[in-house]
């Protein structure tokens, strides 16, 4: 299985990323979502751009249904991998219209473009 994130929401945050010269982050905690390493934040200190996966965005999905999607994908502890948004992968998102797939094993995980 996999999570997908969409296109839409991932553009803005990889274009962030590349104009403060930082990582995309990658989080699993209070669901699942990218975010620039360095971005603008709102005036009660949260960033500003998050892209979350389809199904596991606390402000939208319930939380039996978001917390069950991301444990079932990623397992039970709550992390952050950086990526250069530079790669291959974000350069055809940035690019073009593709929406993001992440899978994962015990020891991966992986990114790919897929058409909407």
């Amino acid at each position: 299985m996999s999570l997908l994130f969409k296109g839409h929401d991932l553009r803005p945050v990889l274009a962030e990323a590349i104009a403060n010269q930082c990582h995309v982050i990658l989080v699993k905690d209070h669901g699942v979502y990218c975010l620039a390493e360095q971005g603008e934040r709102q005036a009660c200190g949260r960033q500003k751009l998050i892209a979350y996966a389809v199904g596991c965005n606390p402000g939208v999905d319930t939380f039996d249904d978001w917390w069950a999607l991301a444990r079932n994908e990623l397992g039970g502890d709550d992390f952050g991998e950086h990526f250069d948004p530079h790669s291959e992968v974000f350069t055809r998102i940035l690019n073009g219209e593709d929406d993001l797939e992440l899978a994962a094993t015990a020891t991966q995980l992986m990114l790919r473009t897929v058409s909407p």
